[in-house]
């Protein structure tokens, strides 16, 4: 067996993701949780790193021993880390800003190296720059395994992904349209995010200039991996609305997610609303982007809200009445 064989079975995916119920105030409509923080390295980012190191053996781009370089930082690198060191490559990430232990150590856990760059558009280009083969997640957004394991365990009228590399939205998007589905597909997009108005104003080059200030979702600028035409609806979402669902998330599971969860299930609560004001019934299904106890200081601590001005308090009163 060649080493790009064994790469190959060694990035076959794993058991599928458990779906989660949350019971919601609107008569016959069913919401569903996807939690993608049951992945071995806690997130959705598991799945997209697993397709694009799949992609990138099959296209000879990564070969034994080969170096694999990212321009990320948290979810998406850990995951990364974690493959790359399972199939025997060295990994450097070049992430934004200054050197930050508590980022850095979960891929230097698993043997990656963190290179760190300012300003923070400046990644791409020093990414480049490093000798090895550039995985490119937005550039390369690599359609993944998502949707054929979701639509296998329950068939929604309805499914919610935050707005990212873009690659979670059109990798539902053509599933359902290919296997004739009348499922639909919903993108939450946070504040400063650069979705929204791109997809209303049809604009595919559409910038804000901005970060989003909600950790793992939300982009300054509109991705190539963002497929409009496969998406039916792009939804915006308050960052404050985004902390509460978050919070309201963990209440009722337990599982300590963060804030890009709750933009998702904001989305998916929004979408039960109208449903139930129209008479419709049915499932929706919104994704758990990741769980983890780091985000007990962040998004669920009253004072990290406050450092970022933000006031989740009137969003969590209508989410206990929604939920």
């Amino acid at each position: 067996m060649t080493w790009a064989e064994k790469a190959l079975d060694t990035l076959a995916a794993g058991p599928p993701t458990p779906l989660i119920e949350l019971p919601v105030r609107a008569p016959g409509v069913r919401l569903l949780l996807k939690d993608e923080s049951a992945h071995p390295t806690g997130s959705l980012r598991h799945r997209h790193a697993r397709a694009l190191f799949r992609r990138a053996v099959l296209d000879g781009l990564v070969t034994e021993g080969g170096t694999v370089v990212e321009a990320t930082g948290g979810n998406a690198a850990t995951a990364q880390a974690w493959f790359a060191r399972r199939l025997g490559l060295p990994y450097v990430v070049v992430m934004p800003g200054r050197r930050s232990e508590e980022r850095a150590r979960a891929v230097e856990a698993l043997g990656g190296e963190c290179r760190f760059v300012t300003p923070p558009l400046a990644i791409y280009d020093a990414a480049r720059r490093v000798e090895g083969h550039f995985l490119d997640q937005f550039g390369r957004a690599a359609e993944h395994d998502l949707a054929e394991e979701l639509f296998a365990q329950v068939r929604p009228d309805w499914v919610v992904t935050g707005a990212h590399t873009g690659a979670t939205s059109a990798t539902l998007g053509r599933w359902v349209r290919e296997h004739g589905l009348s499922c639909r597909v919903a993108v939450a997009d946070p504040e400063h995010s650069a979705y929204f108005p791109g997809w209303t104003l049809d604009a595919p080059d559409y910038s804000t200039g901005m970060p989003s200030r909600v950790e793992g979702v939300g982009r300054p600028r509109v991705e190539p991996g963002f497929r409009p035409d496969l998406v039916d609806l792009v939804i915006p979402v308050p960052d404050s609305a985004s902390v509460a669902a978050a919070r309201r998330v963990r209440a009722v599971t337990g599982l300590p997610v963060g804030p890009s969860t709750g933009t998702a299930l904001w989305a998916a609560l929004e979408l039960a609303g109208r449903m139930a004001a129209r008479g419709e019934t049915g499932t929706i299904v919104s994704l758990v982007g990741d769980a983890h106890d780091r985000h007990l200081a962040g998004c669920h601590d009253p004072r990290w809200a406050a450092a970022k001005g933000l006031d989740p308090g009137p969003h969590e009163a209508r989410l206990l009445a929604l939920t």
